[in-house]
């Protein structure tokens, strides 16, 4: 899954950065309003870590601006714990929800999680399609013999994905715009790479190609 943090603390930043993708996100920030919201429209992530008091423009313009568009992708906001009201105008604005500073990451990548849940209407907790059981925090999917798998960071991204979109028909520029971020080297042809790998771990009947389109998981 790939995320936007914008956020000006540069600290702050960088050590939620680091949370971030050692949890299993592929990770790109902005340190001011105006690249966040330029960011925020280009349809690649699939969740916004939004801090309100951001330079040059604020978070909550925009997303104002986001939502005023269409634009519904799914935002945290981060706020001052003092700033009720900032809270108040975020819902207003179309956040999804809210975080105060100062907060533990842990706190952050639960929230995220289960509003990915919420989005794409799975339940709360592990993440479970058909007989698959994936465990988010330690990135290990367990198959239908009770064995569990320790996954990559790019193969628990893919994964992920696709479990959060079953039935979906997935091309391979899709999952490479949601699985990594801007500084990674994008070879739409290494998805091949991991589709084998995971098929390797599932099974071959899994993960379905249609040629010319892309990949399917097949929620049996």
């Amino acid at each position: 899954m790939r995320l936007l943090l914008a956020e000006d603390d540069d600290a702050l930043a960088a050590g939620l950065k680091k949370e971030l993708i050692a949890a299993g996100y592929a990770v790109d920030t902005a340190d001011n309003g105006v690249e966040a919201e330029y960011l925020g429209n280009e349809s690649i992530y699939d969740v916004v870590v939004l801090d309100l008091g951001l330079p040059r423009r604020s978070g909550l313009e925009v997303l104002r601006n986001w939502r005023s568009n269409g634009n519904a992708l799914p935002v945290i906001v981060l706020t001052a714990r003092n700033a009720w009201h900032e809270r108040v105008e975020g819902f207003k604005a179309g956040a999804d929800d809210y975080l105060g500073k100062p907060f533990h990451a842990e706190e952050l990548l639960a929230r995220l999680t289960a509003l990915l849940h919420r989005t794409s209407h799975m339940p709360g907790g592990t993440l479970t399609v058909s007989d698959l059981l994936l465990d988010e925090e330690r990135q290990t999917v367990t198959t239908p013999d009770g064995e569990a798998h320790r996954l990559t960071g790019t193969e628990f991204r893919l994964l992920r994905y696709m479990l959060l979109h079953p039935g979906k028909v997935l091309s391979k520029s899709l999952l490479t715009e949601h699985i990594y971020n801007m500084d990674s080297d994008k070879d739409s042809n290494v998805i091949e790479v991991y589709i084998r790998r995971l098929r390797q771990l599932l099974g071959s009947d899994r993960i379905k190609t249609l040629r010319g389109q892309g990949y399917v998981f097949r929620d049996s």
